[in-house]
Order: C-alpha cells, then structure tokens, then sequence
C-alpha cells in the first residue's frame, strides 16, 4: 500500500515550543505547578469513553447505526464501497473497551454506565450479523478487502473479554460470525501489518475449538518476525516506515495471536516471551514520546487514529508487565494530560460523534484515502488500561511525573539503551 508521511507538530520530547488550540489551551498541566486531583482521572477516562461509546452502541444496539450515524469521508477518498465504515466504527470501537466491559458489574455510577454499555454491545454484535438486520454488517469479498481489518478487531474484543461478549450471545450469533469469518478467507491481506489482520480471525477461531486456517497464522507470524528490525521495532513490509504502525496494529496482535498459539501448543513458549519483550521495549519509547506539556510526536499516516497508537503502552500496563522505571501512575498522567490536549469540545462534531482530524474540526485534510469517520475509532485502544479495577495503583496511585516532564523541569530521569532481543 501506498504510505504518506505527515509530520504536524514537533513537541516530542519539548524541544519545540507548543501552541496549543485556543480550546486545548485551559486542559494543559502547567509543568512547574497544576497537578490532577486524585482519584479524578479514572473518572474522566470512562467519561470519555462512554462519551465516544454511546453515539455507537446506541444506535447500533437499536438497529439505526446506518440511519443516524453521519459518515464523513477523506477528502482523498479513494472510491472503495463505503459501507465499510460502519463495521469500522463497531469493531475498532469494541476492541477499545472489551476489557472494561469484562469487569464486574455493580451499582456505581461506573457500574451502571459499564452495565448500559455491555448490554448495548452484546444487542450490537447480534445485529451484525443478522443478515435481517439493518445494521447487518458488510463483511467484505475479493474486492473489497477493508473488513478483514475491523473483524480482526472484533476477534480480538472476544479474546480481550470471552465471557462478557463471547460467551452470552446465542448460538445462533456464534455460529454467523463463524461463518462470517470463515468466508472471509477469499480476502488476500496485503504484505504488511495486514497479515495480523487474517491471523486474528483465524486465531480467534482456533481459540473456540473452530477448524481454522494454519497457515493465515503461521505465515503471518514468520513474516511479522522477520521484519523485527531491532530495538522493540519492526518494519511495515520489506521497507521501514517511521510511523505509528508498530502500536496501532504490530505489536499488540503478534503478542495476541501468539499467546493463543502457544497455548494451544501451535508455537514455542519463547517465541511469546521474545515478542512481548519487544513490545516492552517499544512501550518504554512510547512513554517517551509524551512531552512536559502531554503532547506527542504525530508522523507518519493514519494520524487521525490519534491515542490508538499507545495501545502497547495501555496494553502492558493492563497485564502488569510495564518496563522496569516506568511505574503506573506516571503512564496514566501522561496519557490523561495527552487526552485533555486532544479531546476538545470541537474533537467531537454534534451528536458527540469523532471529527476526522487530530485536535479540532479543521483537520480533515490529515486523514487519508481510507479513512472516513468509523476510522477514528481505533482511539479507543487506550482504553484497555480501564480493565485495571478502580483500586489499582494504576488509577488509585498519586500524580506522577512522566519522563519527559522530569527531564525538561532539571530533575533526575532514567536514561536509555538500545536493546539486542
């Protein structure tokens, strides 16, 4: 596939001044003084994620997701089917929250929100595949190849949280998505992180006992490997690209599509060890990327997928297994400085649908020939961290300064080394 570099704003690492948006101007922490209260920012990040979830799930859950959710698309559209950004919208969406839909339900005002929202996704993944429905989702053919991406995403929902959106559907909802993921074999992904895509689905399968297509898997987890090109990153194909693939897609769902693998006894325990090694690594860069003022570095394309991209960060964190140095509660502040920068009020147009765009409404021309507005919910990536209870140290733990704003303030930081795995 064709790959466009965009390169908007240079705050990495506060060597660059930042002039943030007159909207984003009154929600940057000052380093030198205002901290969150605690206890407040696992309030805001489920705000904000029933705040992007709702638009979605409500009207998906009620079968209107076609009628009412209001598509934009790329200024450079490149003219495929456009029915593809519905299950964008859903599957990306899902991924997102599956873990916080997997905790326990209870009378909180969290509780209430997560018990709204997972009765809603459960109605939604039956109406995507009830070909009765209006919300009937298109799952693709040879053509159009764009839907392996999102039921890849909605494998991987199943797999972050079997028993609270696998497992309640009836069999009748099973055995469609069986099906509907079996057909979609006749779709070649592309040589490149698209290969994860075929081996998500194929696991996921494999992980319910399903006949499943071996070598969709194997291939993709060899070639993937043989990418690694050092340091906790791998190469998008044959070529590097400096972009946020490696945390959108790479890393997350080798690690996934592994872990199954080795389980079912397919692949060698090390293979798993070494390649969660090397999303450690590359989380311990993305904390790095958070500037003193809790911005970070845009470059490459899909930027529009805003936060999506710290999904190994968010990821690691979830399953405790964060870089020595880099504890809990520093990764939470930075990302919920990071998320009151981006999500302004003009973030979301009316209805509290996603903008295409990065901060604002004046950046459609940032997204790219496949993006439409289902594209923009792969943000929802940074939620896996909200899978940790309440009572974690991730949420419960004090303020903590992230490396950058330790760094630029003349206070002592971890330094950093290449690594050789």
């Amino acid at each position: 596939m064709q790959r466009r570099n965009f390169i908007r704003w240079s705050s990495l690492l506060g060597i660059m001044g930042f002039v943030p948006a007159k909207e984003s101007a009154a929600n940057i922490i000052d380093v030198q003084s205002k901290t969150p209260a605690k206890g407040d920012d696992r309030a805001y990040w489920v705000h904000l994620l029933d705040k992007m979830s709702t638009p979605v799930l409500s009207n998906m859950s009620q079968d209107k997701l076609r009628e009412n959710m209001p598509m934009e698309y790329s200024p450079t559209w490149d003219g495929r089917n456009k029915e593809v950004g519905y299950m964008e919208a859903f599957g990306r969406l899902i991924a997102g929250i599956a873990p916080f839909l997997a905790l326990p339900v209870d009378d909180s005002e969290e509780g209430k929100i997560r018990k709204r929202l997972l009765l809603q996704t459960q109605q939604s993944l039956a109406h995507a595949v009830n070909m009765a429905s209006a919300d009937y989702l298109y799952w693709g053919d040879e053509k159009t190849r764009q839907p392996i991406v999102d039921a890849a995403y909605i494998a991987q929902a199943f797999l972050y949280a079997p028993k609270a959106l696998w497992e309640p559907l009836s069999q009748k909802t099973k055995d469609q998505y069986i099906n509907e993921f079996k057909a979609m074999r006749v779709i070649k992904p592309f040589n490149s992180n698209w290969l994860l895509f075929a081996a998500m689905v194929e696991t996921f399968l494999l992980s319910i006992g399903e006949d499943f297509n071996a070598e969709r898997i194997d291939h993709a987890i060899d070639q993937i490997t043989s990418w690694y090109v050092g340091d906790g990153w791998y190469s998008d194909g044959d070529l590097f690209h400096f972009d946020h693939y490696n945390g959108y897609v790479i890393h997350p769902m080798l690690v996934d599509v592994l872990r199954v693998n080795v389980e079912k006894g397919r692949r060698p325990q090390a293979a798993y060890d070494q390649a969660y090694k090397r999303m450690q690594r590359y989380a311990s860069f993305q904390e790095r990327y958070i500037s003193p003022e809790g911005t970070f570095l845009v470059v490459g394309r899909s930027s529009t997928y805003r936060v999506g991209a710290f999904q190994p960060l968010v990821k690691v964190a979830l399953e405790n297994k964060l870089p020595k140095g880099i504890s809990p509660q520093q990764v939470r502040s930075a990302l919920t400085a990071v998320m009151k920068n981006m999500f302004v009020p003009k973030t979301f147009r009316k209805g509290d649908w996603l903008t295409l765009g990065l901060v604002g409404d004046q950046q459609a021309d940032l997204s790219d020939y496949y993006s439409n507005t289902g594209s923009m919910y792969i943000t929802s990536l940074v939620f896996l961290a909200l899978g940790l209870p309440a009572s974690h140290e991730f949420w419960s733990g004090d303020f903590a300064e992230w490396t950058q704003r330790k760094a630029w303030s003349g206070k002592p930081f971890q330094k950093d080394y290449a690594v050789d795995y």
